[in-house]
């Protein structure tokens, strides 16, 4: 089978493609990171598949991380040219920001692992395997529907929590790929949010080791899903 390409665009070292690592290889792709700040985002033009991770920054922040605006256009241009195209939290919000919606500072911080609300459209998408069940969040902004996009969960903070955007365009807020190695990184890399948000960090180490292993099963699922029904 020849092989697909697939770029990440990494904002930080421990955000990576966690649980969907393995299902992207088992589908035959060729996964690189590009990292900013380091590497040339241009060189995610002519990707079989582009996933924009999360990062601890505000989508609209291009005065002080001028890579946003770069971001933006690529994800602008791949969704009017309907390429496949993921965004996870931060890239979400990207990609919800390339379709002319509004990202903003959400009503309060979601952090720590809680059940999403699927729609009647995210039912039937490929974040069924999440339905009722904890899933983790790491966010203070959201973001405004985008325009013909189709609304797939949400929660009680939270209204926009995922969306589609035609076959192969998929975002989403919390995290879906959570379950892999590597959960100790985000503790120590955000180590400050979480004292101002006053989050008890054994505790939230604790739910994630009790609810890792299920939540990469739902994530390779979930990724599995995705990655037939893609129209390319």
């Amino acid at each position: 089978m020849p092989s697909k390409s697939a770029i990440a665009i990494r904002h930080v070292g421990f955000e990576d493609l966690g649980a969907f690592a393995s299902v992207l290889e088992a589908f035959g792709y060729r996964t690189r990171y590009l990292d900013v700040g380091i590497d040339n985002l241009a060189d995610s033009q002519g990707a079989d598949l582009l996933i924009v991770l999360g990062g601890p920054v505000g989508a609209y922040e291009d005065d002080i991380y001028p890579f946003l605006s770069d971001e933006v256009e690529i994800l602008r241009d791949r969704l009017a040219h309907s390429k496949p195209t993921l965004g996870i939290c931060l890239g979400a919000q990207l990609m919800a920001r390339a379709l002319g919606a509004r990202v903003y500072l959400g009503p309060a911080r979601e952090i720590g692992f809680a059940p999403i609300t699927l729609t009647a459209y995210g039912q039937a998408s490929c974040l069924a395997p999440f339905a009722e069940s904890p899933v983790l969040h790491w966010h203070g902004d959201t973001f405004d529907l985008p325009e013909g996009a189709a609304l797939l969960a949400s929660t009680s903070i939270c209204a926009n929590q995922a969306f589609s955007y035609g076959p192969n365009a998929l975002a989403v807020q919390f995290h879906p790929e959570s379950g892999g190695v590597g959960f100790e990184r985000w503790l120590i890399g955000h180590a400050f949010e979480l004292s101002v948000a006053k989050i008890d960090v054994p505790a939230l180490r604790s739910m994630n080791a009790s609810l890792s292993a299920a939540l990469a099963s739902r994530a390779h699922e979930c990724l599995e899903l995705w990655l037939k029904q893609l129209q390319v």
